[in-house]
């Protein structure tokens, strides 16, 4: 129902919040009861004085009225109505059940935003349940202790009698491992609590290069200028990481300073104003192959390209090397992603541009465009094999009625709801979600 006729409902649901009845409602703005009915029932349009008489009956702004629900609120009322089957008459009415129930609407939208919550904070787990080492490292001690305690104990039940001498050994064990299975369930309690801290999340190499590309927001100042030290800096922002992550840092900056000598910010700034994200467009003015303008852009700092765009990086086993995730594309640690992603079909079919509009399995409101392509790394030589290395941009795709084919994809198996995905390789712990509202 469009925007305008939808006031009359606004005004009875004001009028019963109030606890006003019609025909008193109707005295106040000196119209008869059956017109009020005829308003509020959408029947009759309503504007100019008499729509600020009973405003003020109502004790309201005018725009209260006759404005819509907000912006906000409908999208994410449309996002909860995405996963399940509505037809799309009940799934156009979404304004006016704002206008009639804001109260519903709104309760109907914050339980959709704790959803999505949860859903992060599933994905963020068993992804560290998955692949955290010293989380799974803490979990076999804790299982073989258990395990030792038990066997002990059960020798000590059985019938018949037991050497004292045996039984002092048997409870002495008893007593040891109760107390090393203490002390490994309060460091894993601490270790846990601590999961939003920057030391718990720097378990790999790769964790830790990804913390400090966050922290600087994936933009380094220091590395833009041509006299530029990437020594000097991987010293400084290496500070406290391992060994194999200060290798890693030291190749990502000297990537990142090759690409930021041959593609100027200035001239990126000029491209961005006009064409956008696109890496296409980018690659083309600024003659450059297609993964380092990928990765140029995804460097950009924000007034230059204000819509950030992600970049997932894996070499040819599929591992990831660089992630760059997104608020409503994260990226999985460590290389587990969806097999659906362009990014590991242009593996496949290296030298040629893949893309596909995505929609992630639980987050059906945001589209996203993702540009992959696999190129050699290194220099290729004669009777051996070419090792390449994939890049996949990601760039968030506006709403709009197209013919281009969406992509439904998840981020990784054991959390996404899809149950008939040809690519699925374990079982999803997600309970199956109803087909998805096209």
């Amino acid at each position: 129902m469009p925007r305008d006729t939808l006031t009359g409902s606004r005004i009875r649901e004001r009028r019963v919040m109030a606890g006003i009845k019609q025909s008193e409602l109707a005295k106040r703005a000196e119209i008869s009861p059956s017109y009020l009915n005829l308003i509020e029932h959408n029947r009759r349009r309503i504007g100019g004085k008499l729509l600020v008489d009973i405003a003020y009956a109502l004790g309201v702004e005018p725009t209260s009225l006759t404005e819509g629900a907000e912006t906000a609120l409908l999208a994410t009322l449309r996002e909860a109505a995405t996963g399940t089957i509505m037809s799309e008459a009940e799934f156009g009415r979404v304004e006016e059940f704002a206008g009639r129930f804001p109260g519903w609407a709104a309760l109907l939208a914050d339980s959709q935003r704790k959803v999505e919550t949860l859903q992060r904070s599933v994905e963020a787990l068993t992804d560290r349940l998955t692949h955290d080492p010293h989380l799974a490292a803490s979990l076999h001690e804790m299982l073989s202790t258990v395990t030792a305690i038990r066997s002990a104990a059960s020798i000590l039940a059985e019938p018949g009698d037991i050497e004292p001498e045996w039984q002092r050994r048997f409870n002495r064990n008893i007593y040891e491992d109760s107390g090393r299975l203490a002390d490994s369930s309060r460091s894993l309690a601490q270790y846990l609590e601590e999961a939003d801290s920057e030391a718990s999340e720097t378990n790999a190499p790769q964790d830790e290069i990804d913390a400090v590309f966050q922290k600087s927001g994936f933009h380094l100042p220091a590395l833009e200028h041509a006299g530029a030290s990437v020594d000097a800096v991987a010293d400084k922002l290496g500070q406290g990481l391992s060994q194999s992550a200060r290798w890693l840092l030291h190749g990502a900056l000297t990537r990142y300073h090759r690409d930021a000598q041959r593609l100027p910010l200035s001239d990126c700034a000029d491209v961005v104003a006009v064409h956008g994200s696109d890496p296409l467009a980018f690659a083309g003015q600024l003659g450059c192959d297609l993964a380092s303008a990928m990765r140029r852009l995804a460097h950009l700092p924000d007034e230059i390209l204000p819509d950030a765009v992600g970049l997932a990086i894996c070499d040819g086993s599929g591992v990831t090397t660089f992630r760059k995730p997104l608020p409503e594309f994260p990226l999985p640690r460590l290389g587990a992603g969806c097999a659906l992603w362009p990014l590991y079909r242009a593996l496949a079919r290296p030298m040629m541009l893949h893309t596909d509009v995505m929609e992630q399995s639980a987050r059906a409101a945001a589209r996203h465009r993702g540009y992959a392509i696999a190129q050699p790394t290194g220099l290729m030589r004669a009777g051996e094999d070419v090792l390449f290395e994939s890049h996949m941009l990601i760039v968030p795709e506006p709403k709009r009625d197209t013919s281009e084919s969406i992509r439904q994809v998840g981020l990784t198996c054991r959390i996404c709801p899809h149950p008939t995905c040809d690519a699925r390789r374990e079982p999803s712990i997600m309970v199956a979600s109803a087909p998805r509202r096209l």
